[in-house]
């Protein structure tokens, strides 16, 4: 026997599908709900069964394999139309589970107990239930359990419906956090070329530099699942290209890093740290149209400490006058510096005849 649909059976449907659950992969929580309702309550069955339109699929189950049931085959259907809870003792005695296919052929269910899963604007989206193939009915305990296991779900899925909320919203910011910052560095791009001071058009290009970096960290966190970390081959990738964009033709690039994610506080730091030296390296290491490399790396160790190396195989020193390249004791220097202070690493950096090397090792936490 069909149960008839909800009397807000619109409103049911977009409540469920607002937790975005249905068809998802097992998670443990769930997992141990039902475990634990198949032992409170001596069943063989446990499941959280969610209520769709024409179908009602499980989020977890203990005892039963069918991933989902047509509704012919849904007692929940019939559950989700009580107030909180439907217990069916014997389900040949009940009309409306009597021609139940899963109590006249296999696996022959003879007995039923759902707790509603009720949303907070009191829709009900499905059941917590426990099955036997034997008639019986549930203590005053184990109804009182399996209430308490289906509010239980409940919190589950809306501590789950609120986390993927904050992450849209967080990745929604970061998307605009970028777009406004990469318009932004046009602005300061555009404006430079009106500049004839060579100091002030430093200045100028370390702070478009800066923003280019910020920017890049933005859209890799838009992009990435992890909250407030970034994937790091992802995120120097993407940040040597910006810089490889204003870079000659005879100078490339190459980048490695370890697979893994970082904290976005780091990400950012680090972020400084090989945009200034990148743009050094395009600025002075390979004048007078000298082909040249510049390589960036990222490893973390088996001792769980990141390291960050940048190099170029240029002059090295000021081919004119002997003495260190310009940028040793200037601005970007500083900012490096600084930058190596925030990720709690000691910066080693060596300019010799066969070209630059910066080292920055930092803990992984």
């Amino acid at each position: 026997m069909l149960a008839d649909k909800h009397p807000d059976q619109k409103q049911r449907l977009a409540t469920l599908r607002s937790y975005d659950i249905l068809d998802t992969q097992n998670e443990a929580d769930f997992d141990d709900i039902v475990a634990l309702a198949s032992a409170i309550c001596d069943v063989p069955v446990s499941l959280i069964s969610l209520v769709d339109d024409d179908r009602q699929w499980f989020k977890a189950q203990v005892g039963f394999e069918p991933p989902e049931t047509e509704m012919d085959q849904s007692v929940c259907s019939h559950a989700i139309l009580e107030e909180e809870f439907l217990e069916v003792p014997d389900m040949a005695a009940d009309s409306r589970t009597a021609d139940n296919p899963l109590h006249v052929a296999d696996p022959n269910v003879q007995f039923y107990a759902g707790a509603n899963l009720i949303a907070p604007n009191g829709m009900p989206i499905g059941t917590l239930c426990v099955l036997d193939t034997k008639p019986r009915k549930l203590s005053a305990f184990q109804k009182q359990a399996l209430q308490t296991l289906s509010r239980q779900v409940m919190t589950q899925l809306e501590l789950r419906k609120r986390l993927m909320l904050e992450d849209a919203l967080r990745s929604e910011t970061d998307h605009r956090v970028k777009n406004s910052l990469q318009t932004i560095a046009s602005i300061m791009r555009v404006a430079a070329r009106r500049v004839d001071d060579p100091a002030a058009l430093d200045v100028l290009e370390l702070i478009e530099r800066r923003i280019a970096a910020v920017a890049s960290l933005h859209s890799e966190l838009a992009e990435s699942e992890g909250g407030n970390r970034v994937d790091t081959r992802a995120y120097l990738t993407r940040l040597v290209e910006l810089m490889e964009e204003v870079a000659p033709d005879h100078v490339s690039f190459a980048v490695e890093a370890d697979d893994r994610p970082i904290r976005a506080r780091k990400a950012s730091a680090i972020g400084m740290i090989v945009s200034e030296f990148v743009a050094n390296s395009i600025k002075h290491a390979f004048p007078d149209g000298q082909a040249g490399r510049v390589s960036i790396s990222l490893s973390y160790g088996e001792g769980g400490g990141w390291t960050l190396r940048c190099c170029d195989d240029g002059v090295g020193r000021d081919p004119a006058g002997g003495e260190d390249r310009p940028e040793d004791t200037g601005l970007g220097a500083m900012l490096m510096s600084s930058a190596a202070d925030q990720l709690d690493g000691g910066l080693e950096y060596t300019v010799a005849d066969g070209g630059t090397n910066l080292t920055v090792e930092f803990a992984g936490v």
